[in-house]
Parts: structure tokens; C-alpha cells; sequence
């Protein structure tokens, strides 16, 4: 494609410079290529940590509600029970 695209730009020559033209052409389609390539790796790490720490954030902050809710279960259910633990010292 790339070889037929420089051929009918250089009007079909088959001298050094077309030649030229087509490995050029060659090589910055390998370059482009590798450089989308590269830039495709970077996002998709970028988008991996974001993930990353998006689940660490979603962790901490599941950890906190567990201790919330545990604390919530021990607590006294009235103000009997309160002055109750209060008298034992068990507060």
C-alpha cells in the first residue's frame, strides 16, 4: 500500500530516489507503529493504577465500615444496659 501510495506520487519511477522514498516510507511506518504501540502501553498502565488504587481506596474504606458496624453490635441497646456496663466498669 505504502510502496503503490510513493510510486504514484513519484509518477511510477523506478530510479534510486523512489527507492529511497519507499524504504523511508518503510521505516516511519515501522516507527509510527511502534511508537502507537508504546503510547497504547502507557495509557493502559495508567489506567491500571488508576484501578489499582481505586480498589485499595474502596478497601480502606470497607475496613472502616466494618469497624463502624462492630462497634455499633457491642455497644448497650438501652440506658439500662448502660449504667449497667458503667457500675461493672465494663465500659
Amino acid at each position: 500500500m505504502m510502496g503503490t501510495l510513493i510510486a504514484w506520487l513519484t509518477g511510477g519511477a523506478t530510479t534510486a530516489s523512489s527507492q529511497f522514498a519507499l524504504a523511508v516510507g518503510k521505516w516511519a511506518s515501522i516507527a509510527l507503529t511502534i511508537s502507537l504501540f508504546m503510547l497504547s502501553l502507557r495509557r493502559s498502565g495508567e489506567r491500571a493504577g488508576r484501578m489499582a488504587e481505586r480498589i485499595e481506596n474502596q478497601e480502606k474504606a470497607n475496613e472502616t465500615q466494618r469497624q463502624m458496624l462492630k462497634a455499633v453490635s457491642r455497644r448497650p441497646r438501652n440506658r439500662d444496659e448502660l449504667v449497667e456496663r458503667l457500675r461493672d466498669g465494663k465500659f
